[in-house]
């Protein structure tokens, strides 16, 4: 598998409160991972910061292997980090009120398990079709879920940040964990709202089907979501599945 990352102030904010970063563990199995900050005076930058990086030294201590042990080990460590971020914000004023979005991606060769909650996305590109994995846990999506508004408005809703679940707000840390199969040629792309906020999906297809890297292809949407105003902050993250395809 080919990985490559970046993230990116945008033009518009004082500090990155995005975290992103790829763990591996005794085994040889990879842990994708990427987070979104919010609330606090200094908090968002903390909570995203803490939810990936305790995430991730704890996967490289495991030795398991399939996907049904990722869907375990995910679900518990999730639940405790969520826990860590309250604790932490309940500590400290300037922290108080702070949380983060994630979305982490256990991939193995021919499957994938993938948790998130916020709007920070997964999408697949297979067959040249871009599909979302993730559902945004965000206030315009609820109102598009109910027919009140329609994906095209949501798009362009002043309430479009406003999201209804994370990490660090609630003692329920109620996120989505969900596994997909891969098949030879498969591209994952993780990211926050910064990135899909300014670019549409069919500029991120026509970017991922590129001949470009993969590191290439982050450093073309980082530019994309600049060009069009960088109004957050930018943070993308792709795996090309070079695998044989499952028999």
């Amino acid at each position: 598998m080919e990985v490559a990352y970046r993230t990116a102030i945008g033009e518009q904010r004082a500090d990155n409160e995005d975290y992103v970063d790829v763990f591996t563990n005794r085994a040889g199995q990879h842990l994708a991972i990427l987070a979104d900050g919010i609330g606090g005076h200094q908090g968002g930058d903390v909570a995203s910061a803490m939810a990936v990086s305790h995430l991730g030294h704890k996967f490289e201590a495991t030795s398991w292997k399939t996907a049904a042990d990722a869907r375990a080990w995910i679900s518990g460590q999730i639940t405790v980090e969520n826990r860590s971020i309250i604790e932490k914000s309940n500590q400290f004023a300037d922290l108080n009120g702070m949380g983060t979005t994630l979305v982490a991606a256990v991939y193995f060769t021919t499957e994938v398990v993938i948790a998130n909650i916020g709007d920070s996305r997964a999408y697949l590109l297979r067959d040249h079709k871009l599909r979302q994995l993730t559902e945004d846990h965000s206030l315009v999506n609820e109102l598009v879920k109910r027919g009140e508004l329609s994906r095209q408005a949501a798009r362009h809703h002043p309430k479009k940040n406003i999201i209804v679940r994370s990490l660090g707000i609630s003692a329920d840390a109620n996120f989505d964990l969900n596994t997909y199969p891969l098949t030879a040629n498969d591209q994952l792309l993780l990211c926050t709202d910064g990135l899909t906020n300014m670019v549409d999906d069919a500029q991120i297809q026509d970017v991922l089907e590129s001949d470009q890297t993969a590191a290439e292809k982050c450093d073309h949407l980082v530019a994309l979501a600049n060009a069009a105003g960088g109004l957050d902050n930018i943070t993308v993250l792709i795996v090309v599945n070079h695998g044989k395809v499952a028999s």
